[in-house]
């Protein structure tokens, strides 16, 4: 049985915070599409998951988004963060963002910038530094501290990546998104039981709603043999996810690979290929699926 191997890295496609009104649910229903009108090259959350980037007009269609109300993030350089509701049945919304002079904001847009484009560690570290800099003037700045910790983890630095995760609780209690990282960061130093409860933790307090952590907690429980519960949290982020994080597709076809279930894995590969037909994994997938496709003749798909 040809299995695609995963990697560490794919979890890095993930950079959502987390909602609190949502429960998790898997159950599929018509999406929708949404235009979305702001500034110029602004980042865009639906439901604390970022969905993208406006074009040079200020516009950005998000497809496969379910129906019912959502939560619109909106984030540009130079101006205040703004968040909106999207009522449901919406098929547009404006969102009308105000220039800032707040230094902690801008230093710390500044290193979220440069957390993204960085390509070596020397980078990384520059980045590291802008968000102290913006956490001196704004001590209390959860949403930069996780920034850290995020590059932090990703520099292997897990003790100061925990210290960022920490310092975030205190002025935030109840953060989702801390809970996920501070499992992610257990799970890249080997330390998988603290990891699932730190998984765990994140999705209490997101009541259900964090597919980063759902994602975490299905790496980890695949690690361990635990392959039909990993299966189950794949398929609660990818319902979460709305299809937009094709890639998952593609993890969940590898651990129905290892739990024999051929069927299931073709399943899950051409859904990748529908979604992403260019992908990272395109061509791996498609040189397999004959094979796959042999091995699965003739079997039932248990839903």
């Amino acid at each position: 049985m040809n299995l695609i191997l995963l990697s560490a890295a794919l979890l890095t496609v993930f950079l959502p915070s987390v909602p609190q009104q949502k429960s998790a649910t898997t159950t599929r229903t018509t999406a929708k599409t949404v235009v979305v009108t702001t500034e110029p090259n602004a980042i865009v959350w639906i439901d604390e998951i970022r969905r993208g980037t406006t074009d040079a007009s200020g516009k950005l269609s998000l497809s496969q988004l379910s129906p019912g109300s959502h939560k619109v993030r909106v984030r540009a350089t130079g101006f205040k963060e703004a968040t909106m509701p999207l009522a449901p049945g919406g098929r547009a919304i404006t969102v009308k963002l105000v220039t800032t002079t707040d230094e902690a904001e801008l230093k710390f847009q500044e290193a979220e910038a440069a957390r993204e484009t960085a390509r070596d560690d020397a980078e990384k570290e520059k980045a590291a530094e802008l968000y102290r800099d913006a956490i001196k003037l704004r001590p209390a700045f959860p949403t930069a501290q996780v920034g850290l910790a995020r590059l932090l983890m990703s520099l292997n630095q897990f003790p100061k990546a925990h210290a960022a995760i920490d310092a975030a609780r205190r002025s935030r209690p109840i953060y989702p998104e801390a809970s996920a990282i501070e499992g992610r960061i257990f799970h890249e130093s080997a330390f998988n039981d603290e990891a699932i409860r730190s998984f765990r933790r994140s999705i209490r307090e997101a009541n259900g709603f964090q597919p980063e952590a759902h994602v975490g907690l299905a790496r980890v429980l695949e690690e361990k043999g635990q392959f039909e519960e990993a299966v189950l949290e794949y398929r609660k982020a990818i319902a979460q996810l709305s299809d937009s994080e094709p890639v998952i597709y593609q993890m969940l076809g590898a651990t129905y690979e290892k739990l024999e279930k051929p069927k299931e894995a073709v399943v899950a590969y051409e859904k990748y290929l529908e979604l992403s037909p260019n992908g990272s994994y395109a061509g791996a997938i498609r040189s397999i699926l004959d094979q796959l496709k042999r091995e699965a003749a003739g079997e039932q798909i248990i839903p």
